[in-house]
């Protein structure tokens, strides 16, 4: 990714911004090869994934997936032997976004976009794809996107039993019997040993109400239990995958989150 000339993918709804963001760009980044605008995020996604440019600045807020998600499912999927792009989130103002972006080794602009801050920006990239050979630097990014994607729901109380309905009835499963989570749509997956349930909220919900201590999050859609996770091991194109104690699935475990396993 030391290329003269890196290519960048704008991913904003808004025709009119993208434009303006594309043209500031030009003016500040001459080298910089910009890739045909994405509108939403599920267009940004794809996108990038079959393009892989060096750089995406991502709109938080779009139709679709937002520039958050789009970013934490290019990490899940990017390929296992390709070093991931740069990341820049392109936000209106918000002082805990903004927060966790100074931070991370990903970057923010604000809207509208200030050319002195783009400027800044665009140094900053320059600096990084010149470190990026070989995938250095690549730890440090993934942590702290990691850090900026798990950013605390609001507290609530622990979960001690969630409700499941079967047919007319309700029951009660306690957290205790549960081995995993897993998103499907607008569900979530909850799998004891005997049998898995289904629940209608959303994950990052579910996990404010979860010890982070007892449930691990290693995939963008998967919460597992720790003390069920019986090894991590490395498939056969490099993907970590683990085995749990009483289910026989297998459980694949997303870049952004093999971190957690080095020690094993």
């Amino acid at each position: 990714m030391t290329t003269t000339h890196p290519t960048a993918l704008i991913a904003e709804d808004e025709p009119l911004l993208a434009q303006a963001l594309a043209m500031d760009l030009l003016g500040t980044w001459p080298e910089l090869r910009l890739l045909a605008p994405a509108h939403d995020g599920d267009e940004a996604l794809e996108r990038a994934l079959t393009q892989q440019p060096d750089v995406l600045f991502l709109d938080i807020r779009m139709p679709g997936r937002s520039g958050l998600e789009v970013a934490q499912t290019i990490v899940d999927d990017w390929p296992t032997a390709a070093v991931l792009p740069l990341i820049v989130f392109v936000t209106a103002y918000d002082q805990y976004a903004v927060q966790a972006f100074e931070a991370s080794a990903v970057d923010y602009v604000l809207k509208p976009v200030q050319p002195a801050r783009l400027a800044t920006t665009c140094q900053r990239l320059r600096h990084l794809l010149s470190q990026r050979g070989g995938g250095v630097g690549e730890d440090a990014l993934l942590q702290q996107l990691r850090q900026l994607l798990t950013q605390p729901a609001p507290a609530s109380e622990r979960l001690s039993v969630i409700q499941v309905s079967s047919g007319n009835a309700i029951h009660l499963v306690p957290v205790d019997e549960v081995i995993y989570f897993e998103a499907a749509d607008k569900y979530i997956r909850v799998i004891t040993a005997e049998r898995e349930w289904l629940i209608r909220t959303a994950l990052r919900d579910l996990l404010a109400q979860l010890d982070p201590a007892l449930f691990w999050q290693v995939h963008r859609g998967t919460v597992v239990r720790a003390s069920q996770i019986a090894q991590a091991v490395r498939d056969e194109s490099g993907r970590l995958v683990l085995s749990l104690r009483q289910r026989p699935e297998k459980l694949a475990v997303s870049r952004l989150y093999t971190g957690r396993f080095k020690g094993m």
